[in-house]
């Protein structure tokens, strides 16, 4: 999960930058989401480690070009060794794997 703000464009609205770190991230070929909840900003963005640094490099790059000036990012990183993940379905599969254990206290009580 990664959540990036341009700094000093002069304008309180991000979309137009946001959008572009978007069209970035359909070009990197990682799978991504974004989610701009009501107090959740950002973009959940799956791949190998080498790859997921690289594109978020990449929309630094592309939102400087579009003029900001400073660029502040959070990002959050998981990993784990103790089974495979393809790239790509963990997020999907976590959400699943909720929903699942949800349903299935609804049908319990």
């Amino acid at each position: 999960d990664f959540c990036l703000i341009p700094i000093g464009t002069g304008d309180s609205s991000v979309a137009e930058y946001i959008a572009e770190c978007q069209k970035v991230l359909q070009k990197s070929g990682l799978t991504f989401k974004a989610h701009v909840a009501s107090s959740a900003y950002g973009t959940n963005l799956e791949g190998r480690w080498t790859e997921v640094c690289k594109a978020i490099h990449d929309c630094h790059v592309a939102v400087h070009q579009l003029g900001a000036p400073r660029i502040a990012t959070d990002i959050r990183i998981g990993t784990r060794t103790d089974r495979e993940v393809i790239p790509g379905e963990g997020n999907d599969r976590k959400v699943r794997r909720v929903e699942e254990i949800l349903a299935s206290k609804e049908n319990c009580i």
